[in-house]
């Protein structure tokens, strides 16, 4: 495969930086800002509210962005000229990249628990109103804040075996 034109590949890298800004910094507003002020601010009922009205706007983003990731990401490594194999680790680049893979795909399994398994329950329970259980509601929401935490850690990171992948 021909290596594309500088535009081009440039491009590519753009896309792939501004997918992971837009997601990473959507974890860390979450996670640094959202959760910590409406704890404070609200009842656990209405925190779970806004925390799925926000998630349901932000999760076709989330998804929409790793799809960018995945396809940038794949293009800028079959271009790079430390790429020497699939699951090899022959240099720090390629152990780097392959440890950076790992968590970004620990990260969809994450992000997959939290979209189809946590944020429908807490859906469910919400539905009953006055009868909805504050225990449940309680495990609930630890359970999204664990995962929200979790996946900012992970892509926390993926950004340091990146920051790796680039020194070597």
């Amino acid at each position: 495969m021909d290596t594309p034109s500088t535009p081009v590949l440039a491009f590519i890298y753009w896309m792939h930086m501004l997918a992971t800004v837009t997601w990473i910094g959507s974890l860390a507003a979450i996670n640094l800002l959202f959760l910590p002020a409406s704890t404070r601010t609200l009842k656990l009922p209405d925190q779970l509210s806004l925390i799925t009205a926000l998630q349901k706007r932000l999760e076709p983003l989330a998804w929409f962005c790793m799809g960018i990731l995945v396809v940038t990401g794949l293009f800028q490594m079959s271009t790079s000229p430390h790429y020497d194999g699939f699951l090899s680790i022959s240099t720090q680049w390629s152990l780097s990249i392959l440890i950076k893979h790992g968590f970004a795909v620990i990260m969809v399994v994450v992000s997959a628990i939290q979209t189809w398994e946590v944020l429908p329950a807490i859906q469910r329970t919400l539905l009953k109103k006055d009868k909805a259980d504050e225990a449940e509601l309680s495990r609930l929401q630890k359970r999204e804040t664990l995962l929200l935490r979790l996946n900012l850690l992970l892509s926390a990171l993926i950004l340091g075996a990146t920051a790796f992948a680039r020194v070597s």
